[in-house]
């Protein structure tokens, strides 16, 4: 998808279209007859008095969506079967329309986007959805949950046995400290529940927000460097889970388990990344994860 450069984002236009209905809900937007004018527009719709939403935080989001020039409305989470969809915020992963809309606002907010061309599905537009590469599209976005960019389950941290790393995290920086035990790595996944949690439990191919830090397993090191965390990637990471988006150990220990647990986790190699490890972690090498699971969808 190739986007031009943005325009600047203006809060109101001559002509914009009207939406009508409660926030949460899937929106009625009428469209004028006047076609639009080219301007990027987005105009809270309704408040919001949850906490606001910053770049590095994921924001959690429902919308309605239709293409200005024909009124044709696109699929989006409101529709049967449909799913929030979670937006992290600033790092260019996601429509621009819907990043510069969340920005600044408070979950529980209602905003009217008036997105065009470089704002929405770029140059190439989106053939499957009949967006050409000309089309104004117009979002109600929703603003449910903010899931901020330190967030950190809440609750006691159980004690892990001697045979195990050792880890403390930093509620500051949202990373975990992590001492390797002085003896050889297991050699299957090994999953410690550090902290209990009480929130939905996750499915299979759910979108998850994640928080993580991951070392190699290198005996007898109190202060294993990180190869891996959520916040080096700009904030905590929403995959979805069960469907190998990610590494094996995470995928296995992850699906079945509550939102606000942590989880320890001794990784070898065949759950992790093998004999071929991304550049800056060693061939075959054992991870440790921590992992915080902040939200599911």
């Amino acid at each position: 998808m190739r986007h031009q450069p943005l325009p600047p984002v203006v809060a109101s236009d001559t002509v914009l279209p009207t939406v009508s209905g409660q926030p949460g809900r899937r929106a009625v937007i009428s469209l004028p007859k006047a076609r639009p004018s080219g301007r990027f527009v987005i105009s809270q719709q309704a408040p919001g008095h949850g906490e606001a939403a910053a770049t590095g935080d994921v924001a959690v989001v429902a919308y309605t969506a239709v293409v200005w020039r024909n009124g044709k409305a696109l699929p989006g989470p409101y529709d049967e079967g449909g799913r929030p969809l979670l937006v992290p915020l600033g790092r260019a992963t996601t429509l621009p329309a819907l990043d510069r809309a969340v920005q600044g606002r408070r979950a529980g907010s209602r905003v009217l986007v008036v997105a065009p061309p470089a704002a929405a599905y770029g140059s190439d537009g989106s053939p499957k959805s009949g967006v050409t590469g000309t089309d104004t599209v117009v979002f109600v976005v929703d603003v449910l949950k903010i899931v901020r960019a330190h967030a950190t389950v809440d609750g006691d941290q159980a004690g892990v046995p001697d045979s195990l790393p050792q880890v403390r995290v930093d509620r500051r920086s949202a990373t975990a400290a992590i001492a390797v035990p002085d003896h050889k790595a297991p050699g299957r996944l090994v999953k410690q529940t550090l902290t209990a949690g009480h929130g939905p439990v996750v499915r299979a191919g759910r979108q998850v927000v994640l928080q993580q830090s991951t070392a190699v397993w290198q005996q007898g090191r109190d202060d294993a460097r990180l190869v891996m965390s959520s916040q080096a990637g700009g904030g905590p990471l929403p995959v979805v889970i069960g469907r190998g988006n990610v590494i094996k150990g995470w995928d296995e220990a992850v699906v079945g388990q509550r939102v606000g647990t942590r989880l320890l986790l001794v990784i070898p190699p065949d759950k992790a990344f093998g004999p071929h490890s991304p550049k800056g972690i060693p061939d075959g090498a054992v991870l440790v994860s921590v992992i915080d699971i902040l939200a599911t969808v």
